[in-house]
């Protein structure tokens, strides 16, 4: 039986070394829901280094933006790295969950790309757009697309501005609105599709060189990662949220994705 003595040398330690910010020994594994490309290929660059603090890093990649925050609200994932703030502002009034941001990684210049067209002067008249069909990002591409001359906007500056807030058409636009995954596989079918980065990056497009209009590195747009407001200042996704923001990180993003991805730290 241990001492009395013993016991309380023992509660110190513990004590000493929460305080030192290292987590516990028990329970280091930390689950973390991301898209495939930039998120998933960002988080395995600083596996090593939470392995390292005695965290086993579990990755779970998701190809849609709804069950990633579903299953952080509900607990089955501690934290997830894909989504900006207008989403997830949306998300929560939508469905009445409470995720919080961390802290803000990088950001993904949102773009328009074509199969049928070289340049976006070149759509005719009633050429079919796809828009992806969720608040937030609706809003961004219109904005987008107003900001290049194509449509006006009642309000430019309303992020979760809709169809029913354009104001001109000139050439008879038909948007069809569109799950976010499904963007770049309808890309044959229609004459301009509005696709998120990650999304781009996955379908092998470079936004650089494929996207006939993209958003500029002052994109207010940043990709965060998420918790649960409880789970916020976890020695783990504290951990997690320091190795985010490396200089390890900055520099992979910079060599690997030539302006695609622009880390925002």
């Amino acid at each position: 039986m241990l001492s009395r003595r013993h016991l309380i040398l023992t509660g110190f330690a513990a004590s000493a070394l929460a305080a030192c910010g290292k987590p516990a020994a028990k329970g280091n594994v930390l689950s973390v829901a991301a898209t495939a490309v930039p998120h998933a290929e960002i988080l395995k660059v600083i596996t090593p280094d939470l392995a390292a603090k005695g965290i086993t890093l579990d990755i779970k990649v998701f190809n849609d933006y709804v069950q990633p925050n579903l299953q952080v609200d509900q607990g089955l994932i501690d934290a997830n790295y894909f989504q900006t703030l207008p989403y997830l502002d949306s998300f929560n009034k939508e469905r009445g969950t409470k995720l919080v941001t961390v802290v803000g990684v990088h950001v993904e210049p949102f773009g328009g790309y074509s199969r049928k067209h070289k340049a976006i002067g070149d759509l005719p008249q009633g050429a079919v757009i796809a828009v992806p069909n969720d608040a937030s990002n609706t809003g961004r591409a219109l904005i987008l697309l107003h900001k290049n001359g194509l449509i006006t906007l009642k309000d430019p500056t309303n992020i979760n501005a809709t169809l029913k807030d354009i104001a001109g058409n000139p050439k008879g636009f038909v948007f069809k609105e569109l799950e976010s995954p499904s963007l770049p596989r309808v890309l044959p079918e229609v004459d301009l599709a509005l696709i998120n980065t990650n999304y781009a990056l996955d379908a092998k497009l470079d936004p650089k060189k494929d996207a006939l209009i993209i958003e500029g590195a002052d994109s207010p747009y940043i990709n965060y990662l998420v918790a649960r407001a409880d789970k916020k200042d976890d020695l783990r996704i504290k951990a997690l949220a320091e190795a985010l923001t490396s200089q390890k990180v900055k520099d992979f993003i910079a060599k690997t994705y030539n302006g695609a991805v622009i880390a925002a730290f």
